[in-house]
């Protein structure tokens, strides 16, 4: 029996940076319960499930895709949403709580660029860039207010049940969550 190295295929095509379906910028939701805003979100805006990746414990969501009109809305398991400061009613924004349960994504042509220019302007990387899975070159920083932001350029389509393979392959050796 040969043993082998294993290596992930990756497509010779070349992908648009902004992939189709996709704007510059989409909301990026961490929610407690994103099972349950997925159905809410379908009732109340008529939103379309794209897509939903399980996390390692298959309950909560490590991402899921929804439509919404012509725009994209990606959601994550964890916290609740808040958008603008008013302690009013009570919302506070991410220096107010302490940090930040959105992550404002945005698709760019060169995002080693975009990422090297948002630091030059104070920006602190929070994960550095990298070649991800879901085929898209990704980042995340946060600016001086205390708003995550993703930075990605699409490399390479895949089919969700790719990016659910590849998914399972880099987290086979993380523990789920207690």
């Amino acid at each position: 029996m040969s043993t082998q190295t294993t290596k992930t295929k990756r497509s010779t095509n070349r992908a648009k940076a902004v992939p189709d379906g996709y704007h510059t910028l989409t909301p990026h939701l961490v929610v407690k319960g994103a099972s349950e805003a997925i159905e809410f979100y379908k009732k109340a805006f008529g939103a379309e499930e794209i897509m939903r990746i399980p996390g390692p414990d298959g309950k909560t969501l490590m991402h899921a895709e929804l439509k919404i009109g012509d725009s994209r809305l990606f959601l994550v398991d964890e916290w609740l949403f808040f958008v603008d400061e008013f302690p009013e009613m009570q919302c506070r924004g991410p220096q107010s709580i302490g940090g930040t349960p959105v992550t404002i994504h945005m698709y760019v042509e060169d995002v080693d660029a975009a990422f090297k220019r948002a630091v030059a302007a104070g920006a602190q990387v929070r994960m550095p860039l990298e070649d991800m899975f879901w085929g898209d070159r990704y980042g995340v920083l946060a600016d001086p207010f205390g708003h995550a932001w993703s930075l990605a350029t699409h490399k390479e389509d895949l089919k969700p049940e790719e990016i659910a393979a590849r998914a399972q392959t880099a987290f086979s050796g993380c523990a789920p969550p207690a």
